[in-house]
């Protein structure tokens, strides 16, 4: 057993060491897959190591490196090591995370480091709660729910939620799960910063009041995933509090940016709201899945989510004794806590401070760099590490079609390539490049070495 686990570790090891050697962009057809796959279930054993060479150089080499210092789409993983071996305690331990009797240790971490949460976001810390979820759209579908039951109890037809059309969509995909029809939710569009439109949000409150229906819920998104935007979460919070509607903020991309100064102040107002969802698995660099809802008042979740059957009397305990599961989807539920636990206080959060700085203030420098290039046009200036351009030399005729056919064609080059992971997305109806740099390995030189490889594919276009 300790020769097979010296193995994984030192795999682990090389790959955090050579990653960078490395290609961040895995690309298989299904078919290649089947080949390299598909197989009846073996009724036979096979040797351990040769199961787990098998598996490093045929599965680890064909997924896509998200902690890659090029990978910068989507929303990339960075993690860390001590993360990593802490999810390794955690399963080979087979720790049950779901209650208190199971496992003191698990809920008091959970316990502790929700609470760590509840001071950085400045929500109660002694009132508030909150429970680490598989991710943000987890959180989300649990944040939604609870506010259902608050604002609506059991009889929720006449019922409206409101959120932005830069909303992240794991917000529909909740809203869709609790059984709401297409007629209750309201999509308020965005102004030419991408934030939500507060005029807009109010004539859409007023204007359901008087047709007799109920406004419950509004979704405010602190880091957009396209363009990092932070809604106006304070105005929001006086428009909430004022009709009595539920403030869910959705933070999963940008909430770990109040840690850096340069991030504070763009999530002015985050602390009111009743509840609030983070992905510690994004920009607080733990491994996936690690998500985070936090709330205002622990009972919101308790009374939402209990339920007693027989089998779980003798396990219930005190007020004190939390039962995860009873805040939350989950019965059964893994140790995420001990991650989060682990890396913070192997690091201190001033380490996690100074690499989301880091983060923010490259991709201003990056931003800098394009503006000062004849070939490039930034359609949404660098915000929260997040930056929007295309390819646009100056002078050029090209239609906007044109243009958009351009971008995308330099994006499936550069992913072809398998130097960098960068795709496009749509902005106001334009194609655009897009630039998520959370990730602190990434340097400057890594970024403007993509910016060539991408003008020497958009060269090559105009050539052919």
């Amino acid at each position: 057993m300790k020769k097979y686990g010296y193995e994984v570790v030192e795999a682990i090891v090389d790959h955090f060491d050579t990653q960078k050697e490395k290609h961040p962009v895995a690309l298989a057809s299904r078919e290649e897959m089947d080949t390299m796959f598909l197989e009846k279930a073996p009724e036979n054993p096979e040797d351990a190591h040769k199961v787990l060479d098998f598996v490093l150089k045929n599965v680890m080499t064909k997924s896509n490196i998200v902690s890659h210092p090029k990978s910068f789409s989507f929303v990339p993983g960075p993690s860390n090591y001590i993360s990593a071996m802490a999810d390794t305690l955690a399963t080979g331990f087979n720790v049950f995370s779901g209650g208190w009797a199971a496992s003191p240790a698990a809920a008091e971490l959970e316990i502790v480091t929700l609470n760590w949460l509840l001071k950085i976001f400045g929500f109660p810390e002694k009132k508030g709660g909150g429970i680490f979820t598989s991710g943000g759209s987890m959180a989300n579908l649990t944040a939604i729910v609870t506010a259902r039951r608050i604002k609506c109890g059991d009889d929720f037809s006449k019922a409206v939620i409101y959120l932005s059309d830069q909303a992240h969509s794991s917000n529909i995909k909740a809203i869709r799960i609790l059984g709401f029809k297409k007629e209750q939710i309201r999509i308020i569009p965005t102004d030419i910063e991408f934030k939500l439109s507060m005029n807009k949000l109010r004539n859409a409150i007023a204007k359901d009041r008087l047709e007799g229906l109920q406004p419950f819920c509004m979704v405010a998104t602190a880091g957009t995933t396209n363009t990092g935007t932070v809604d106006p979460l304070s105005e929001l919070s006086k428009i909430c509090k004022k009709e009595n509607i539920w403030f869910h903020i959705d933070g999963a991309y940008g909430g770990a940016a109040i840690l850096a100064k340069n991030g504070k102040k763009l999530l002015k107002g985050i602390e009111k709201a009743d509840s609030l969802t983070v992905d510690p698995h994004k920009w607080f660099f733990q491994p996936y899945e690690m998500g985070c809802l936090l709330v205002r008042n622990s009972k919101w979740l308790k009374n939402t989510f209990t339920e007693t059957p027989e089998y779980l009397r003798d396990v219930e305990g005190n007020e004190s004794e939390i039962n995860f599961y009873d805040h939350g989807v989950q019965l059964t539920r893994r140790f995420r806590a001990l991650k989060f636990y682990m890396s913070i206080k192997t690091f201190g959060l001033k380490a996690f401070r100074n690499a989301i700085t880091y983060n923010i203030q490259l991709a201003k420098k990056v931003e800098g760099l394009l503006r000062k290039s004849a070939n490039w046009e930034i359609i949404s200036p660098a915000t929260l590490a997040v930056i929007n351009f295309r390819y646009n030399p100056i002078g050029n005729k090209l239609t906007e079609d044109e243009l958009d056919e351009l971008n995308q064609y330099i994006s499936e080059k550069v992913v072809g390539s398998r130097e960098a992971l960068l795709v496009t997305t749509v902005l106001n109806g334009q194609t655009v490049l897009r630039m998520c740099l959370i990730n602190p390995r990434t340097t400057l030189e890594d970024v403007t070495e993509t910016i060539l490889l991408c003008n020497e594919f958009a060269k090559e276009k105009y050539s052919t």
